[in-house]
């Protein structure tokens, strides 16, 4: 049986229609017992809202507008000197604000959402090289399911349908993004995650190209709900809800390379075996039901 595909260049991204609502305060809750309660440290508070929600997630509950318009009023000089050549994306550094709802209605959301990147460990490293359907199956072995496309945007843009998590205006340091792009060898395929790390030449390549950072580690990438780094650090898969296998993935939140690492853009053309050096993913689930 042949080896599934990897994704074939993460610099590509599909171009995307880029809202408008309310914004409720979050709230802020510690994110379960952070500290012996014998000690005299107190524990960490942690944005957002944790009600109905298993340990390490957060709540994400709102008014979504399912159609926005997000323009932008001042591109990259790369972009704008050099669009069309390899390893340049068309990052936006200023939106207009606000953002626009063309939605007929908005859609009321309620969920629970991986506070981190998997393995959702603050402080560890994403895991990537994982297929959407190896991640699907990692969230469902912890009770979890894969977020959909609509649950990502939400929980990163919030109900101001903010372009990026932080805001309007684009800010390399807020979270890991915007690093000098570094081309890949094609010559030879990576392995998936555990095997990549087994193998000394996988390993070393994935060593050369990485440029993760441990999860958290920017507390200013903490979007309204209190998730972090949903943009930036690691691609992320989501379930596109509208399609069928094998098209229903899609690739959300960007990576910590010079792409556009937006909230609502989506990346729809890998197929749901394919994975790649940069793509991560984190879960939700349903918000349990006497929480309701």
């Amino acid at each position: 049986m042949s080896a599934p595909p990897q994704v074939a260049d993460p610099r590509a991204e599909a171009a995307a229609p880029q809202v408008e609502a309310e914004v409720a305060a979050p709230q802020t809750e510690a994110d379960g017992p952070l500290a012996d309660p014998t000690t005299s440290e107190a524990p960490v508070a942690l944005p957002g809202w944790t009600e109905g929600c298993p340990g390490g997630m957060v709540r994400v509950e709102g008014e979504y507008c399912p159609a926005v318009v997000q323009e932008c009023l001042e591109y990259h000089p790369e972009w704008t000197k050099r669009h069309g050549e390899p390893g340049v994306a068309a990052r936006c550094v200023r939106f207009r604000e606000p953002s626009r709802c063309v939605a007929k209605k908005n859609e009321n959301l309620s969920f629970c959402m991986d506070r981190y990147e998997y393995p959702n460990v603050p402080g560890e490293l994403p895991r990537t090289l994982t297929s959407w359907e190896q991640a699907a199956d990692l969230c469902a072995a912890d009770g979890k399911r894969l977020c959909t496309e609509a649950e990502f945007n939400f929980a990163c843009e919030g109900p101001e349908a903010l372009p990026y998590a932080y805001g309007y205006q684009r800010d390399a340091e807020t979270c890991n993004q915007d690093r000098d792009y570094r081309f890949p060898d094609h010559s030879q395929r990576l392995l998936h995650y555990e095997a990549c790390q087994q193998n000394e030449r996988c390993a070393a390549e994935l060593s050369r190209l990485d440029g993760r950072e441990p999860a958290g580690g920017r507390a200013a990438c903490a979007s309204w709900a209190g998730v972090f780094d949903l943009n930036g650090n690691a691609n992320e898969w989501v379930v596109r809800t509208d399609q069928k296998a094998p098209y229903r993935s899609g690739l959300k939140g960007g990576w910590w390379g010079p792409i556009r690492s937006q909230c609502r853009p989506m990346t729809t053309f890998h197929k749901e075996d394919d994975y790649g050096y940069e793509v991560g993913f984190r879960c939700c689930s349903d918000v349990e039901p006497q929480a309701t």
